[in-house]
């Protein structure tokens, strides 16, 4: 139980390792499990049982990281606060599902699921693999992310729109500039928007600080439309739908 625990591991993470691609293949596999259900999960007990059980799994995830740190002696207020747009997004996911507030849902699609999905796909967990601590936490901390937002998809008949997209931008900008302010005054680094990461990252191919931060902004516009754009489709169709024949 200990080595489950400790930190640090013998063995370390490795991009799209068997291990790393069964993990991403479970997630994908509850996700398309959701959707296929979907019409189950929309009754009442078992919408609200399933919304009350991914509630507890995020919020139990954040709570068990901060006991994590500190058990292991890494917490300190400049790194371990849940400040970082992954603790936010969880927290705000999370919330989303007990109000099923769609304002909500408008951040936590697009930041929330941007965010998760880029994390998953390259994890910064290099010293941790199956079956630490780490590694599931951030895989079920990430993935619960991605499931909770869908599940509202699925379930609730949730649809971002363009200006949702926008919206969930400028939402995104404004906190950032409050943790920059944050950053500044508890000489920390939340959102890597201080300074690099210490492990390699993404972030060490778009340039040197600040101008990384112009890149990301590009990456994460990206990242939105790539969301957007399925349910862009949708509407596109189903408009073409109505229109009456002689206008086709």
């Amino acid at each position: 139980m200990g080595a489950f625990f400790e930190p640090g591991s013998e063995n370390v993470f490795q991009l799209f390792s068997n291990v790393h691609l069964l993990t991403l293949g479970v997630f994908a596999a509850v996700i398309v499990s959701m959707f296929l259900f979907r019409k189950t999960l929309r009754k009442e007990y078992a919408n609200r049982t399933a919304r009350i059980a991914l509630f507890l799994i995020l919020i139990i995830s954040e709570v068990s990281l901060q006991v994590w740190h500190w058990w292991s002696g890494h917490w300190a207020y400049q790194y371990s606060l849940p400040l970082h747009l992954s603790s936010i997004s969880l927290i705000l996911s999370a919330v989303l599902l007990l109000t099923k507030n769609y304002r909500l849902f408008e951040f936590t699609y697009f930041a929330g699921v941007g965010s998760a999905l880029q994390a998953m796909i390259t994890p910064d967990i290099s010293l941790y693999t199956f079956p630490h601590y780490r590694y599931i936490h951030f895989f079920v901390s990430h993935g619960g992310t991605v499931i909770a937002n869908l599940f509202m998809v699925f379930t609730a008949g949730f649809k971002p729109t363009g200006k949702s997209l926008w919206r969930a931008f400028l939402w995104l900008n404004a906190y950032t500039l409050i943790i920059f302010i944050v950053n500044f005054l508890i000489e920390g680094n939340y959102m890597y928007i201080s300074e690099k990461p210490v492990n390699p990252s993404l972030i060490d191919y778009l340039g040197p600080w600040p101008w990384y931060i112009l890149s990301l902004e590009i990456i994460t516009l990206v990242t939105f439309t790539i969301l957007y754009l399925p349910f862009w489709l949708m509407s596109m169709k189903k408009n073409e739908k109505a229109l009456p024949q002689e206008e086709k």
